[in-house]
């Protein structure tokens, strides 16, 4: 069972940064589908970014589009989340989750984080 961790949440300002990482256990070879999700509380969990076949193929939550990056380093086992133009509706808790099949934005992952949590204050 593949474990995942995920880190780099903390505070920001509006406006400012954060990357996060979220770094596997196992090769991550055998996983065609990656992904990051957010959870606000009393909110459903929802997803922000996914990653096909080693980064051939990336999608966004059209909402999000343009001011996060979704990428991945497979020597390190990690994959990345990077944040630009922080807003105070971004504050959630964010995990990761990796998959074989491609369940794109669908929260049906197999495998997940813990969470790190993000928090942007106007």
């Amino acid at each position: 069972q593949v474990q995942l961790a995920e880190s780099g949440g903390g505070s920001a300002q509006a406006g400012g940064s954060l990357n996060l990482s979220c770094t596997a256990s196992t090769d991550t070879y055998f996983y065609s589908c990656m992904a990051w999700f957010r959870q606000a509380p009393g909110k459903d969990r929802e997803g922000v970014a996914v990653l096909y076949n080693g980064g051939f193929r990336t999608y966004y939550n059209d909402g999000l589009k343009g001011r996060f990056t979704i990428s991945e380093d497979r020597a390190r086992k990690t994959l990345y989340l990077q944040m630009n133009s922080l807003k105070p509706e971004d504050t959630a808790m964010y995990y990761c989750a990796l998959d074989r099949n491609g369940w794109m934005l669908l929260p049906k992952y197999l495998h997940w984080g813990q969470g790190t949590q993000v928090t942007v204050s106007s």
